[in-house]
């Protein structure tokens, strides 16, 4: 994904010279290019990530289309009162990007891993949220961004897939995307974590069970229509995302869910409310906090299973 971006945001800086890039001392040999090719366009502020965003947030006043780059939490969570008192009060022109998703830098552990930021970022007004899902999506996302005049978040990881899931699939801000369609249960996802959940779906295919796969790659706005259409179609819905359980994407759509007062089994597979003690690799912190292929098989085998045990009581 972090190469999609790069090499999208280079597309836009050539054709668009109010196009600017601000690294947290990050992404060597990634925009080397950018840095050489764009001088007057890119600005390495060191490890000052809170200055980072103050910077951006003047530039972004003064007309120029700034994305600011640093690492999750250190583009997050140490500027938040930046973030939201310069940049969100003031609605500029700001795509703030964090590489390095949920587990992606598992190896170095808590510190970096970033676990808390979508529900962080989709609290405050004004910041619109994308979490993309593959590399494709990323590349499309960072296009789209370049033209929308406010605040916005975009979380990265490494990896993903480059093709989209269909020939005539399409990315829009606020509106999500079908990966698989099926009618016994609905998968609601974010993140590269799809990749997790797609194996799944293999798994349940084997088992005869049809998997609907939505990648809500917006998190703020959210596409509350494909959250009540397969609510209705399927009546099983799980959320699955490399974050902690409270305020993500599953806390988006459970209260869609409680608003529109369906009858849906609703279920989340996300980080139980808990930091990370372990330190490993990103594949290695799925399977040890339950959030892998595997797990989402397991929750998913239960929840169809009390579905069906529900619509032989009320026969």
């Amino acid at each position: 994904m972090r190469d999609a971006f790069a090499k999208q945001l280079y597309e836009l800086a050539k054709k668009d010279k109010n196009i600017f890039f601000i690294t947290g001392d990050l992404g060597f040999g990634v925009f080397d290019k950018f840095a050489k090719d764009f001088p007057k366009q890119y600005l390495n502020v060191g490890v000052a990530e809170q200055n980072m965003i103050g910077v951006a947030t003047g530039l972004g006043l003064e007309g120029k289309k700034v994305f600011a780059y640093s690492i999750g939490n250190f583009a997050t969570i140490r500027c938040l009162e930046q973030i939201r008192n310069d940049a969100a009060y003031h609605n500029v022109n700001l795509t703030i990007v964090s590489s390095g998703g949920g587990f992606t830098y598992g190896s170095l552990g808590m510190s970096h891993h970033a676990t808390e930021d979508i529900a962080i970022m989709r609290s405050i007004p004004n910041i619109t949220v994308l979490v993309p899902s593959t590399a494709w999506e990323t590349m499309k996302a960072t296009k789209k961004l370049a033209s929308v005049k406010s605040v916005c978040y975009l979380r990265i990881e490494k990896g993903g897939l480059k093709k989209p899931p269909f020939k005539n699939s399409r990315f829009e801000i606020g509106k999500s995307i079908l990966y698989n369609n099926g009618n016994d249960i609905t998968f609601v996802v974010a993140g590269g974590i799809i990749k997790e959940n797609l194996e799944a779906v293999k798994k349940l295919k084997n088992v005869g069970i049809s998997s609907r796969v939505i990648s809500m790659h917006t998190i703020k706005p959210l596409d509350e229509l494909a959250i009540k259409k397969a609510a209705r179609d399927t009546g099983i819905i799980i959320s699955i995302e490399e974050h902690n359980c409270n305020g993500g994407l599953g806390g988006a759509i459970a209260e869609v869910l409680a608003k529109s007062n369906l009858d849906c089994l609703f279920d989340m597979i996300a980080i139980d409310n808990k930091f990370s003690s372990v330190v490993g690799d990103q594949s290695y912190l799925r399977k040890i906090y339950k959030i892998n292929s595997d797990s989402i098989y397991k929750k998913s085998i239960k929840l169809l299973r009390a579905r069906a045990c529900s619509v032989k009581k009320n026969i």
